[in-house]
């Protein structure tokens, strides 16, 4: 077994701080490039652009095809997470008000937590819990604070709570395949994977490019570059080298850093309860990545999958 640096722990950290920074982004761009494209159009062009990028970094690297152990998770995170889960995404918050969705998706983190303790052994110590509770708690208050600026549906609630599922499957069927590729085979196929099964909105892509502004279309672009290539290549990183509980509580920044974004970009200026909703967020992910002060660094329970990708870093 090859030793860990000891600045693993800080590169994790970074690589996690870089997607959930890039995810939050991910949401203002949404919304501009949504006005023009259709749900599926939009995940179909983010795809291709994250795709082309990766490949060329992949055949740079000369990396090649990921191992066959490697496949099925692979497959499985493509196709719920890459794919699946951006259709619903995209096709949800069109019928749903922000609020509304960033609640129901926010589900995510804790299905990862349990689906990760069942079928990977992740730990689930106390200050993980705490932390997820008082996130939860924070995303819960930012979505009541910006309920009400638009519509809600039943189908729009139905398809914001798929995609949170299809987000935790995805999350915990790539852990293991980690542990058996690298992180840039990881993310190349299972973003192809993605894109291949968006290929039946290959003919909404092409007519509404024809006609959408200039600036839509930088977005798709935008969104297939950063927050897919560059950020699921991050988040790869940094789930290799920690447990599935604990990346999917730290995405609970997102939110905070929507407010944040938006605020800047957009000059939505949040209101008292949607700020004290994002501190929230930020506090209980502080809470979930810290550890006991007396707790020696290799204390904590590890799980099989996190033992096996610390031994391919």
């Amino acid at each position: 077994m090859m030793s860990v640096s000891p600045r693993t722990p800080l590169l994790a950290a970074g690589a996690a701080t870089v997607t959930v920074v890039l995810w939050a982004s991910a949401f203002v761009s949404i919304r501009s490039a949504g006005a023009a494209y259709s749900p599926g159009a939009l995940a179909l062009g983010r795809l291709l652009s994250g795709a082309l990028v990766l490949g060329v970094f992949l055949l740079v690297r000369r990396e090649g095809l990921p191992p066959r152990s490697a496949w099925r998770g692979i497959a499985i995170s493509g196709v719920l997470w890459f794919g699946f889960y951006m259709v619903a995404l995209n096709w949800g918050e069109q019928q749903v008000d922000a609020g509304t969705a960033a609640l129901v998706v926010n589900i995510g983190p804790i299905l990862i937590a349990l689906l990760g303790a069942r079928l990977l052994g992740d730990p689930l110590p106390p200050r993980l819990l705490a932390g997820m509770a008082v996130s939860f708690a924070g995303a819960v208050t930012v979505g009541l604070s910006m309920s009400g600026e638009g519509g809600s549906s039943v189908l729009g609630v139905a398809l914001c709570l798929l995609a949170a599922m299809a987000y935790a499957g995805g999350v915990v069927a790539q852990k293991p395949a980690l542990g058996r590729a690298s992180v840039l085979q990881v993310t190349t196929f299972g973003c192809l994977v993605g894109a291949v099964c968006c290929l039946p909105f290959s003919w909404q892509l092409v007519t509404e490019a024809a006609g959408a502004p200039l600036s839509a279309t930088l977005n798709m672009v935008y969104l297939g570059v950063f927050p897919t290539a560059l950020a699921f290549t991050t988040w790869a990183y940094a789930l290799s080298r920690t447990t599935a509980s604990r990346m999917g509580a730290t995405t609970y920044a997102v939110p905070a850093l929507v407010v944040l974004m938006s605020w800047l970009a957009l000059g939505e200026v949040p209101g008292p309860l949607t700020m004290a909703g994002g501190a929230l967020c930020l506090a209980g992910v502080a809470v979930s990545r810290s550890r006991p002060r007396s707790a020696a660094p290799t204390s904590e329970p590890v799980s099989r999958t996190e033992r096996e990708a610390t031994t391919s870093a």
